[in-house]
């Protein structure tokens, strides 16, 4: 199941998202931004875990 949430972007990257649909590299632009968020979650995610469980462990 996936969640909703909303979002506010500046009207130039609402733009290029579309742009990025239109060119066919995404079907649709919710489709580009889970891109652009598992991409995020890849490159920092692990490091925010690690943080993450350093503070349970220093209680």
């Amino acid at each position: 199941m996936m969640n909703r949430i909303t979002i506010r972007l500046p009207r130039q990257q609402v733009e290029m998202l579309e742009m990025l649909v239109d060119a066919g590299e995404f079907p649709t632009v919710s489709e580009a931004v889970r891109y652009a968020v598992r991409a995020l979650l890849e490159k920092h995610g692990n490091r925010v875990l690690r943080e993450n469980d350093q503070v349970s462990f220093q209680v």
